[in-house]
């Protein structure tokens, strides 16, 4: 592997002369490499207010939670007086079985059992292991990535992809508390995040800008640059940028994590590439994407329309382009977006409001947005790619968030019943993206599925651990308690068996319902 130290701002002069030093060491892998490949890192430190924002952006963090009609979102300071035990490394949750603390109830009005889980890693030393690359995996196709836990070599690896709009930040808490025990990857998709393309994907436009700053904005030129032709932001593109990054950086078969548009992009790859996959883990995942027809299944039905995302963009498509992006890209609306999807409000999400500001401002990122908005469908549809994990027997594990306005249940529920002996896991409350607003809960449950998977079965599932084999077909109710900022907080999570069904779960929550009311009752 060709490691280079990069140490260059996000989004300019990149045009720098790279000095490769061979590494002294490498593991053995079980996929041959397709070529040599150049690989960027550098190690980096999570600091708030240190992205590199203009002061007034920094200024705006402390107010856009207090403006008018909206909840403020509060910061987390650390993790102080953590109960060791939590953080001893022993990820298996353990019952707590005094009667004052098995309080809640289930939809059922049955008792829930608490379950202790471990918090996040404290970093009160400050250090992190988290490292910050870059992969070329085309001229001109620059991957960022980011990863942790290289010392842990023999650990299967893990591999996260993220939601529309986001990258690899979006999985710090990944990176950080798996990154101990597994080797962990997290990518930005093409087109977005840190994997915005380096250069001008179109030569500049010989006409008058549209609008004040049109020359900053990169692919609205004349003609498409020669490494660019045929570009276009895609599932299809996404799905064999993640194969490549398998068989050339990860170098074996990974367990794959996608939130958002990541769980459709790691279905899709899986379907189509089930030798590289030990497993799939869906975190709401959109069971859709893309409004035009397929090139490929539907070739016809394709040549209606004139444009599919490629470069440059069309002119109606820039001045409507340029309208969207300036409502869309607005700090209070990046700010609303983040409102929605986080279910928690107390939860800290300055960073990845900077990270999404910040990628925002970068000069590709209004064009490529048009790319993926207009790029067509990819060869399978959702429910193909899960059925055709389902045929390959590919281990796949479900976690939704509950309160998603989005990703509803009913999408999770739907996947449930079409592969019934997938183990699925409703975490309440939870929104959009529970990796990052319940990471200790998804980190759990993760762990826990893979050493099932591992292990071949003599370790059981999360919160499964003292049931008989038979409960595996019900559904089951747990309460997850943990450590955050000093203080214990708990999420409820419902664990959904084989034998669920959608009848089953609205009798369960209509006999809860007439049960209290009849409690109520004189």
């Amino acid at each position: 592997m060709e490691v280079i130290s990069y140490n260059s701002p996000r989004c300019c002069n990149f045009n720098r002369r790279l000095v490769v030093k061979k590494s002294s060491s490498r593991q053995q892998v079980k996929i041959p490499l397709c070529r040599k490949h150049r690989i960027l890192c550098t190690r980096v430190q999570f600091r708030s207010g240190s992205l590199g924002l203009p002061n007034k952006h920094h200024l705006f963090l402390k107010n856009v939670y207090h403006g008018k009609g909206s909840r403020p979102f509060k910061a987390l300071e650390g993790f102080n007086n953590v109960d060791p035990k939590v953080l001893s490394g022993n990820y298996n949750g353990y019952v707590i079985g005094s009667e004052d603390e098995m309080g809640r109830m289930s939809e059922t009005g049955q008792s829930v059992t608490k379950v202790l889980i471990p918090g996040l890693p404290d970093e009160s030393n400050g250090e992190s292991r988290i490292s910050s690359c870059f992969w070329q995996w085309k001229p001109k196709f620059n991957v960022h990535y980011e990863k942790s836990g290289a010392e842990n070599v023999n650990s299967p690896p893990l591999l996260f992809l993220p939601g529309f709009g986001v990258g690899s930040f979006h999985y710090e808490n990944q990176l950080k508390d798996l990154g101990r025990e597994y080797r962990v990857w997290a990518i930005d998709f093409l087109g977005q995040g840190m994997s915005l393309p380096f250069e001008d994907p179109t030569s500049p436009s010989r006409e008058e800008g549209i609008t004040e700053g049109k020359d900053f904005l990169w692919g609205f030129g004349d003609k498409t640059e020669p490494w660019a032709n045929g570009l276009v932001y895609s599932m299809d593109l996404w799905r064999d940028q993640v194969r490549h990054f398998v068989e050339e950086v990860i170098g074996e078969p990974v367990y794959i994590v996608g939130n958002s548009l990541g769980g459709f992009v790691a279905l899709y790859f899986a379907a189509c590439n089930p030798q590289l996959v030990k497993g799939v883990t869906l975190l709401n995942a959109t069971p859709f994407w893309g409004f035009f027809p397929n090139p490929i299944k539907s070739p016809r039905l394709a040549r209606i329309f004139s444009w599919s995302g490629t470069f440059p963009l069309p002119e109606n498509v820039r001045k409507l382009t340029e309208f969207v992006w300036q409502k869309i890209s607005d700090p209070e609306s990046i700010a609303d977006v983040l409102r929605q999807v986080y279910a928690d409000h107390s939860v800290n999400v300055d960073k990845v409001f900077s990270h999404i500001l910040e990628t925002t401002q970068h000069p590709a990122a209004a064009a490529s947005f048009a790319s993926i908005m207009f790029a067509p469908q990819g060869e399978l549809s959702f429910r193909e790619a899960l059925s055709r994990c389902h045929m390959n027997n590919v281990p796949i594990c479900l976690m939704y968030g509950k309160e998603d306005p989005w990703v509803k249940p009913v999408w999770g529920r739907q996947v449930k019943k079409q592969v019934p002996e997938a183990p699925y896991y409703e975490i309440s409350p939870a929104g959009h993206c529970p990796h990052d607003e319940v990471p200790e809960v998804v980190n759990y449950l993760l762990r826990g599925w893979i050493k099932n998977l591992e292990s071949e079965g003599a370790v059981g599932l999360p919160l499964l651990d003292d049931m008989e084999m038979e409960s595996i077909q019900n559904n089951i109710t747990r309460d997850l308690e943990f450590v955050k900022e000093g203080s214990k907080k708990s999420v409820m999570v419902r664990f959904l068996g084989s034998k669920f069904s959608l009848w089953n779960l609205i009798k369960s929550s209509l006999k809860s319902r007439f049960g209290k009311l009849e409690t109520k009752s004189p």
